[in-house]
């Protein structure tokens, strides 16, 4: 059965167990090619689609639409048309019995750790053995009010041959709930702390939002450090925000009043979810939070609610490899801010949290980048 391929329940994010079916994109019988899109899963925080983890016939449906399933069992399998049905069979018996009796082996999920940083404790989740001391290494850096969680699509397909850190920054997910001053040289710190306290001698950095400026202003401080930039609707470039989000985030102290707000972070407003809203409000009455939110904004906006980054200047001292992932629909950043910046995809219908509205593309246009410094890098 060498050549029978199973598609399993992934892992998204630290807290997943079981995920429900809620639509196939591909039918039995169907040719599909890695990476084609395959079928939609309820994470019970959003809905996600997970891609072919390979080339072939799409076999078997093991489970169907409406189906709850615990991580790591088998959902399809795909196989080459030369396969017989006999042997497509014996799989999918085996992966059945394995779902009746409740006997499924759960995929390996992020390995969670904390480091010391400026007196400052900051949680990590990590996927991903890049295999050497010189192998390829990524960070990702949240947003305002965000935590490591929210590359929850996007960290395991990174992982494939690379080690994938995901960081909480400082007042965020994990992480001490204490911003210092606020300043982007404060989380800029933050990260390459980080990367100092784990030896990582150098990384790719993809940051979202506020974490795309704070990636931007490690680049520029310690370049050497930094292999690439993925920007995914950074802040800190244009002169158009929401201050009206941001400030609601801020505030919020109900899910009828934190609702509205996140509706603005998608294209399509049905991804807010009620346990989308209630873990951010979990999140928001932490002790420390509000102080944390409130010192934020105030990097993030002026009095007047005019933009108060304006990192251009920063991203100008780094010369390595730069490229901008922005949702066609943000409305938070909206995707003018871009004009001017190098290497911009734009993601149709995507909004401002393109990597959890559309991981695939985000995570194509980081393997592209993370290649062409490698070549780079190689080169005499």
């Amino acid at each position: 059965m060498a050549e029978i391929q199973r598609v399993t329940m992934p892992k998204w994010g630290l807290s997943m167990k079981t995920g429900r079916i809620t639509d196939w994109l591909a039918t039995e019988g169907d040719d599909i090619t890695e990476g084609d899109d395959l079928v939609d899963i309820d994470t019970d925080k959003i809905t996600g689609t997970l891609e072919s983890p390979g080339s072939g016939v799409l076999r078997r449906v093991i489970a169907p639409a409406g189906e709850d399933v615990p991580v790591g069992a088998t959902i399809a399998l795909v196989a080459p048309a030369s396969v017989a049905d006999a042997e497509v069979d014996e799989a999918a018996d085996a992966a059945l019995r394995e779902l009746a009796e409740g006997v499924v082996e759960e995929a390996a999920g992020p390995v969670t750790g904390t480091v010391e940083v400026d007196g400052r404790t900051l949680s990590y989740a990590t996927l991903g053995d890049s295999g050497d001391a010189d192998g390829e290494v990524v960070v990702l850096v949240h947003g305002y009010g965000g935590d490591k969680n929210s590359w929850l699509f996007v960290q395991e397909p990174l992982a494939d041959g690379r080690t994938v850190h995901a960081l909480d920054l400082p007042g965020h997910g994990e992480s001490t709930k204490d911003v210092g001053d606020g300043s982007l040289t404060t989380l800029a710190n933050a990260v390459l702390g980080f990367l100092e306290t784990l030896n990582v001698t150098k990384a790719h950095l993809v940051g979202h939002s506020l974490g795309g400026a704070v990636v931007v202003a490690a680049a520029a401080a310690q370049p050497a450090k930094v292999s690439s930039l993925a920007l995914v609707a950074p802040a800190g470039f244009g002169d158009r925000i929401n201050a009206g989000y941001l400030r609601g985030f801020a505030t919020a102290t109900s899910r009828r009043e934190l609702k509205p707000h996140l509706s603005a972070l998608f294209a399509d407003p049905d991804l807010v979810t009620r346990r989308l809203a209630d873990d951010l409000l979990k999140y928001k009455r932490l002790d420390g939070v509000d102080r944390v939110l409130e010192k934020l904004l105030g990097t993030l906006l002026e009095d007047d609610d005019t933009p108060a980054l304006h990192i251009a200047p920063l991203l100008a001292r780094y010369e390595g490899p730069i490229t901008v992932v922005w949702g066609s629909e943000d409305a938070v950043l909206p995707p003018e801010n871009a004009a001017g910046l190098p290497d911009v995809h734009s993601v149709e219908g995507a909004g401002h949290l393109v990597h959890l509205e559309k991981p695939s593309a985000v995570v194509e246009v980081v393997v592209e980048i993370v290649s062409e410094a490698t070549e780079r890098s190689a080169r005499p």
